[in-house]
């Protein structure tokens, strides 16, 4: 059974250009060392549990499973953040004016842009150790929700994420040291809000992941 070979994504624009509000440095570590850690380290699981599969080596399928989850994760989640980000020139940074349709349902749930950012943020610096914070919409509800996860989980069945934030050390501390909360306020700056609204009305977009998904 031949597994899926994953590779790196190409980022959207070069590694400084999200600068002053994520230096360079931490995007060059971040996207061509830790993301490309996960995709080499989930291949290799996969091509592990393939050749356990083909030989029915139940121990070994079931040893490979918090490995794939993990790294598979780390890929997923860190591909979404690349592509909801994007250079503060870009024009796309501004809810109202890039994300009209999503603006006004952040207004519905939440009150207003505003009020939704300042309990993102909450959440954000609310996560302890290492994980992400989600925007989410309820698949079935289609309510809008904040949500985090843990490490490198993915978000739940039955949400698609809008928006995520990558609260692990790596994404800030070269620039930012402790300050975290430098670190959450800097990043509206370079939200790509454009790709958020169509994550928010395309139904289809998330689809893409599912086969991976369905490995985790």
């Amino acid at each position: 059974m031949a597994s899926t070979e994953y590779k790196l994504p190409p980022l959207p624009y070069n590694y400084d250009a999200l600068e002053p509000h994520i230096s360079s440095q931490i995007m060059t570590l971040h996207h061509s060392k830790h993301h490309q850690t996960y995709i080499a380290n989930l291949n290799a699981a996969l091509v592990t549990q393939a050749q356990a599969l083909s030989s029915n080596d139940i121990r070994t399928q079931l040893s490979l499973q918090q490995a794939i989850k993990f790294n598979a994760g780390g890929h997923i989640n860190h591909s979404l953040f690349w592509e909801n980000l994007a250079p503060s020139s870009s024009g796309a940074s501004s809810a109202s004016k890039a994300a009209p349709k999503l603006g006004a349902a952040l207004a519905v749930t939440y009150g207003s842009v505003d009020a939704f950012k300042a309990k993102f943020e909450k959440l954000l610096l609310s996560i302890q150790g290492s994980g992400w914070g989600w925007l989410v919409v309820d698949t079935d509800t289609e309510a809008l929700e904040i949500v985090q996860s843990k490490d490198q989980d993915t978000v739940a069945a039955g949400k698609k994420p809008l928006l995520g934030v990558d609260m692990w050390e790596h994404a800030y501390y070269l620039q930012y040291l402790n300050g975290k909360a430098a670190y959450v306020k800097a990043i509206w700056e370079v939200v790509n809000w454009e790709v958020v609204e169509k994550r928010f009305v395309d139904e289809r977009w998330w689809a893409q992941w599912q086969p991976l998904l369905s490995r985790l």
